[in-house]
């Protein structure tokens, strides 16, 4: 039974002629529908009547559906019939008949009017950072490339400069601009989010129900940030001293938070890697301490910093210069803590505390102002994607950033199960990787490429001096200037407050490749 399946997509699957018996194996591999194509007595006595198989499988909980075609072929009606029995059963769905092909020709007919007219040679799945900057990068090595974005937002954010934001030495207001605006020329944005992959048939399937086709395929969606993980957390967001840098609306309220307290409890929390910009959690908290010391009161003020980890930064060479700022600003480090519960109202959160024996413990805080990183994950549709790896990121090769099972597939950015920091920066490297890598796919050449987990994170140690952290696979450290990287040095502040988000701007999403091994014009 099962080499007699062939899978049209994510959804959808046909098969030849079934029995009775097969659809105990059809429940066991997940399929919730069957669609009966085949006309009765059209065959001979073996040919079991679909009033038989209804019966049967719905015995089994499995939803049927009869819609005969005749072996000279489909009609429109057979089809419009067809279309919506797909919307009204759940699937996954099996349809058969007397070979497959019959099926396999009425749901082409029948979903033909939901599917973009023109195919594209490249669909990007997501128009943030990675997809702008990677479509940009492409068209410029080849303009006459059909490229779709596929992107819902009506708006694009620098997210980097956030951190910056809280700490009151940057205008929120100059992190975003309309996607529109970003969107490269000779792109066709399409205003919808992913629901589904069928790289069988080199289809992406839309929220809007539209399917696009395509020759390669990027998928660039970047990561979600799951608020909804600690209990209490989102009915309080933005609201008695609760916030977070890691949202646009939010990190305006850090700075209020920051700005006016003058004394009692302000913690700090970091979730379970991966996250976007590891360094962010303690850059917030760093920010705020030079604030406080410089209004003279950070001598009122205790802080405390709770990581999930056992480790205050994941490169070593950085923690000591590190430390002697935490030091300096008096801050408690509590690792192995994990926030899990807040109670906005009652001032109040609750962390998981692992022990050196790994025995965990709750913990209840007071606290004046929290400032929160939520846990992070691969979004649901990459999560449930038969591309994803067993951790749930999309499943790529560390250095050529390809499908390991789909060769015409290319991802980058946060939603990459590689293991490298997920930073703009990052970004900026993997862009020249997959861009080149993909054209030379398209021309039958070796992919020459590779991506050597290249990620920055400026370590914003106190207003107006940065550590500037550039590392690799495995922690290698990998500065772009002859400089110790561990010093804290105003010209790195000058880099991440001015130059980065000017760049960001005019430079890596317009397909200049500046500070990278494949410069752009």
């Amino acid at each position: 039974m099962e080499q007699n399946i062939k899978r049209i997509d994510a959804c959808f699957s046909v098969a030849g002629q079934i029995g009775q018996s097969d659809l105990q194996t059809l429940a066991g591999q997940g399929f919730r529908s069957v669609i009966c194509n085949r006309p009765d007595h059209e065959g001979g006595p073996e040919q079991p009547e679909h009033t038989a198989l209804r019966d049967a499988a719905q015995a089994l909980g499995l939803s049927f559906a009869y819609v005969p075609v005749a072996t000279t072929g489909a009609t429109a009606q057979d089809a419009e019939q067809m279309r919506t029995v797909l919307a009204q059963l759940p699937t996954p769905i099996l349809a058969f008949c007397r070979t497959g092909n019959r099926s396999s020709k009425l749901y082409e007919l029948a979903t033909r009017g939901t599917r973009e007219a023109a195919p594209y040679d490249i669909v990007v799945i997501g128009g943030g950072s990675a997809g702008i900057s990677v479509c940009a990068s492409l068209l410029k090595r080849d303009a006459a490339l059909r490229i779709a974005v596929v992107e819902p937002s009506a708006e694009h954010y620098y997210q980097p400069a956030w951190t910056l934001v809280g700490g009151g030495a940057y205008d929120v207001k100059n992190t975003v601009r309309a996607t529109a605006d970003v969107m490269p020329k000779g792109a066709t944005w399409v205003k919808a989010s992913l629901s589904a992959f069928a790289p069988e048939r080199n289809v992406v399937l839309l929220s809007d129900g539209k399917e696009l086709t395509y020759q390669q395929l990027i998928v660039c969606p970047g990561l979600e940030l799951a608020w909804e993980k600690i209990e209490g957390l989102e009915e309080t967001l933005g609201q008695h001293g609760v916030t977070s840098n890691y949202r646009y609306d939010l990190a305006p309220y850090t700075w209020e938070l920051v700005r006016t307290l003058r004394g009692g409890t302000a913690l700090f929390t970091q979730p379970p890697m991966p996250i976007k910009c590891a360094g962010a959690p303690q850059k917030a908290m760093y920010l705020a301490c030079d604030h406080w010391r410089k209004q003279g009161v950070l001598d009122a003020v205790a802080v405390e910093f709770n990581l999930s980890g056992a480790a205050l930064f994941g490169v070593p060479a950085f923690v000591p210069p590190l430390m002697k700022y935490v030091e300096a600003y008096n801050a408690t480090l509590v690792f192995q803590s994990t926030l899990v519960k807040v109670d906005g109202p009652g001032k109040t959160a609750w962390f998981d505390v692992t022990d050196a024996d790994g025995n965990v413990s709750r913990q209840q805080k007071t606290f004046d102002m929290l400032h929160v990183v939520p846990p992070q994950q691969a979004p649901d549709v990459i999560r449930r994607s038969p591309l994803a790896d067993s951790a749930g990121w999309f499943e790529t090769d560390p250095a050529t950033l390809q499908h390991p099972r789909h060769p015409e597939i290319f991802a980058l950015g946060d939603v990459c199960g590689t293991p490298n920091a997920k930073t703009a920066a990052a970004v900026r490297k993997q862009v020249v990787v997959v861009a080149e890598n993909l054209i030379a796919l398209r021309k039958g050449a070796a992919l020459s490429k590779r991506y050597d987990g290249y990620g920055s994170c400026p370590l914003t140690v106190e207003n107006g001096k940065v550590i500037l952290a550039e590392f690799g696979y495995g922690g290698k450290l990998l500065p772009t200037f002859p400089l110790d990287p561990t010093v804290a040095r105003q010209s790195a502040w000058f880099l991440k407050a001015s130059f980065l988000p000017w760049f960001y701007w005019q430079g890596m999403l317009k397909g200049r490749e500046w500070f990278t091994d494949c410069s752009g014009n």
